[in-house]
């Protein structure tokens, strides 16, 4: 026991603590409980009853607990199994094929001997500075592509991010040896056998951060649902969120309903915890996923980060 205890000392003193990664991690743990406060507050508010929030406003210790926000989400169970099936079909569907077209793009980046590497390059910027906006693209994808009510307007629109783009070229750059490529083209391999075969196996860590992201952000994306999808089956779970709301919005402002009635009805229809009830349902699936790729995310990030 007395010897666990010298090289715990041991171990201390030899990794002292410094001023500066003390305040550092103050700094950090602040950050990191301001984050995480607005969570808990949504996923106590689901728990909350409708008439503690409407009395005590939201807080962590509430009075009275209810699952009436989620009885009253769980009402839209064909349209939330739609929902759900959508929003998943357009993450999984729309990272995989985001992933294989920023990657190749990356890659051909890498090559110094690709003619239109310069012209890829500046043509890969350009939008990142410069956007047309929502009203030329809405123009574009309904009256020129004719897409209206497409489902391929969830997943075509966000599949080329410039950024993600530059981290995973400089991945290639700095974590694929040059040489591995070359002796590829000695032996006769092409530039789909050599991207395929040996740098796309490479790019795991890179692969895995990036997909995170990318997964994360057709997971979230409500404005192209919005614009686009006019169908029940093709509407993801975000844009269910705003429906639940706005139709429980209209019921409680409907001036048709007798006062009396509306004030019976108030007090029945759990219009803040439903709503924090559809964001819990939202959000857990992306937030068990998180664990699972906080290695690569890391990993893939403070790689890509490093500039040639």
């Amino acid at each position: 026991m007395l010897k666990k205890h010298t090289v715990l000392k041991r171990i201390i003193h030899d990794k002292k603590i410094t001023t500066g990664q003390i305040a550092l991690l103050t700094v950090m743990l602040v950050a990191a409980i301001m984050t995480a406060i607005p969570i808990l507050f949504v996923f106590v508010s689901a728990f909350t009853d409708e008439n503690v929030l409407a009395e005590a406003g939201y807080g962590l210790f509430p009075s009275k607990l209810s699952l009436n926000g989620f009885n009253t989400v769980f009402k839209y169970e064909k349209q939330l199994l739609i929902s759900y099936g959508v929003t998943i079909f357009v993450a999984f569907s729309g990272t995989v094929f985001g992933l294989l077209v920023m990657s190749m793009y990356g890659y051909v980046l890498t090559r110094r001997d690709f003619p239109l590497r310069k012209f890829l390059t500046v043509f890969l910027i350009i939008p990142m500075l410069f956007s047309g906006g929502q009203l030329s693209s809405y123009i574009v994808y309904t009256s020129l592509y004719h897409m209206k009510d497409n489902i391929l307007l969830l997943i075509l629109p966000q599949s080329m991010q410039t950024l993600y783009v530059i981290i995973l070229r400089t991945y290639i750059v700095s974590s694929v040896p040059r040489e591995l490529m070359d002796a590829a083209k000695i032996d006769g391999a092409g530039e789909y056998t050599t991207f395929f075969r040996i740098v796309f196996p490479l790019m795991k860590p890179a692969l895995a951060a990036v997909g995170f992201m990318t997964a994360a952000m057709y997971w979230n994306d409500w404005q192209n649902a919005l614009l686009f999808m006019e169908s029940n089956t093709k509407k993801p779970l975000q844009l269910l969120l705003i429906d639940i709301q706005k139709s429980i919005e209209t019921i409680l402002s409907n001036r048709n309903i007798p006062p009396s009635a509306l004030a019976a009805m108030q007090g029945r229809i759990p219009q803040y915890s439903a709503t924090m009830a559809t964001v819990v349902v939202v959000i857990v699936p992306i937030m068990l996923a998180y664990p699972f790729f906080q290695k690569y995310f890391i990993k893939g990030l403070t790689l890509g980060s490093v500039k040639e």
